[in-house]
């Protein structure tokens, strides 16, 4: 990834997407009717948030259905929580890795480090309160179909990337990261290569998916109903990869 100007271009005019929604046909028409992204370019990036792909591929919860555990309903008791809500993150973990001081975290079957698992109760749409969200099932797969989209309608082969927000231990606050990608390689491993003095990077491996999910972020805001983007001059390392790509292997974890 080189190059010294960056552009966030969010797009307008997206409706509340439903469940069933064609999403990649709805992107492509906010691309259109965005005049300042048109034409798309090479060095263009597609972020989508996971909220919308979530909604339209149908992975929510009704909380209203759900029957919480003595567990949950003791914890929630305790830190003011949704025992209902818990419940539905731990359904969903591959495995708990800590559940104190009213977080929960856990790790998600797509190997995500997160808390509540990526389930989440704010911007679902009608029927909020009753309502969680999933993460999608296959988030590079998403990724994937919209991508073909772009290409088939406007002819340009943009990469794209589905983003969440993920909390980072010891520091305060939220920022998007990659969940999903296709047509680039989510990160650029430099080690091995020169730095500008030309010494020798061992251990340098730049979070490139993620570096662009959160320049998308600045775009988007919380409320402002804007989940998608353009990140224009980002040049990501293009290719086919996955996001198990960036997830680091459990032999590499120092806080286990």
């Amino acid at each position: 990834m080189s190059g010294g100007h960056v552009e966030v271009l969010a797009l307008e005019g997206m409706p509340e997407v439903r469940p069933g929604d064609d999403l990649p046909a709805i992107l492509v028409a906010a691309l259109r009717a965005t005049v300042e992204v048109l034409p798309l370019r090479e060095d263009d990036v597609l972020v989508v948030t996971q909220k919308i792909v979530s909604k339209a591929e149908g992975a929510i919860v009704d909380l209203t259905t759900i029957e919480p555990r003595p567990e949950a309903v003791e914890f929630a008791r305790l830190w003011d929580r949704d025992p209902r809500q818990l419940e539905v993150v731990l359904r969903q973990a591959r495995r708990v890795v800590r559940w104190q001081n009213g977080v929960l975290i856990t790790e998600t079957p797509h190997g995500f480090i997160c808390a509540n698992g990526g389930v989440d109760a704010s911007n679902v749409g009608p029927g909020s309160g009753n309502l969680v969200t999933l993460l999608p099932a296959d988030p590079d797969a998403s990724a994937d179909r919209i991508r073909s989209a772009v290409r088939e309608s406007l002819g340009v082969d943009v990469p794209v990337v589905v983003s969440d927000s993920f909390g980072r231990p010891w520091r305060w606050g939220i920022m998007d990261v990659a969940i999903g990608v296709s047509g680039m390689m989510p990160i650029d491993d430099l080690r091995g290569t020169p730095d500008a003095d030309g010494r020798v990077m061992r251990s340098t491996i730049r979070a490139t998916a993620d570096e662009i999910a959160t320049a998308a972020e600045l775009a988007f805001g919380k409320t402002d109903r804007r989940p998608a983007a353009v990140v224009r001059g980002a040049r990501p390392t293009r290719g086919e990869g996955r996001i198990a790509d960036v997830l680091m292997p459990r032999e590499f974890d120092l806080f286990p």
